[in-house]
């Protein structure tokens, strides 16, 4: 039987030339398939879901406005400058708070623009209000405030009220006074935990205005330390 013609570029027995064909051309030395130090870079991470703060915020306007921040006129046994000093006290989102940038995110601006014109349509005889976030969502650094100013006929009342509010829309414990600071009226804090989220809330109330700051993924102690410094670029008074 006859045998196959022989390739004529069949390799070498010793792996070397191939018979009958001309030397392979060698590779420069470093040339080739590229070689990747590592694994390719992750794809950019995707933003973070607003869902949790806004539920969160539903549960602050729960406090403020359906338990209705009641914003009366007092009796007449107040002091006279009480009821000036009160009916002058305003409350504003600054520009920075305790300088945190105010948070520009379209949708979290929506959100603290839906807050305001909530508190404007269900505070009773309010003077001013003011709702907006501060810091970056994306460091876990972001903090809400909510306040509104008018003249407070029982502002311990209040504060109890906005109290008993966050204790159970916010699951808030460990609610003890603190320090109010230079504005007076009376202050309280605690640690909360909403949609898993856990929270440091600071309320206050005085005779002129009442007042939430919350500080996401952060506990009551962490808020604690800037809470006066924070109310004070908040309420005005005079």
């Amino acid at each position: 039987m006859s045998q196959p013609p022989t390739s004529p570029y069949a390799s070498a027995p010793d792996g070397g030339t191939p018979q009958g064909g001309h030397p392979s051309p060698q590779q420069p030395d470093g040339v080739g398939v590229p070689q990747y130090a590592g694994p390719p870079p992750a794809a950019p991470a995707k933003k973070r879901s607003t869902g949790k703060i806004v539920l969160i915020v539903l549960a602050v306007l729960l406090v403020l406005c359906l338990g209705g921040a009641a914003i009366a006129a007092f009796a007449l046994k107040d002091d006279v400058k009480e009821v000036v000093d009160a009916a002058n006290t305003t409350v504003s989102a600054p520009a920075t708070l305790a300088g945190r940038p105010q948070v520009t995110d379209p949708a979290l601006k929506a959100v603290a623009d839906g807050l305001v014109t909530e508190m404007k349509k269900s505070v009773q005889g309010e003077t001013s209000t003011a709702g907006a976030f501060y810091g970056d969502p994306t460091k876990q650094d972001l903090l809400m405030i909510a306040a509104a100013s008018g003249v407070m006929a029982d502002p311990k009342k209040e504060l109890d009220d906005a109290v008993a509010g966050i204790t159970t829309e916010l699951n808030v414990t460990n609610m003890a006074g603190v320090d109010a600071g230079p504005l007076g009226g009376d202050a309280r804090c605690g640690d909360g935990k909403s949609e898993g989220v856990p929270l440091g809330v600071c309320v206050w109330a005085d005779k002129g205005s009442v007042g939430l700051i919350v500080q996401y993924y952060k506990s009551a102690a962490d808020l604690k330390s800037e809470f006066v410094t924070m109310r004070g670029q908040i309420e005005k008074k005079g």
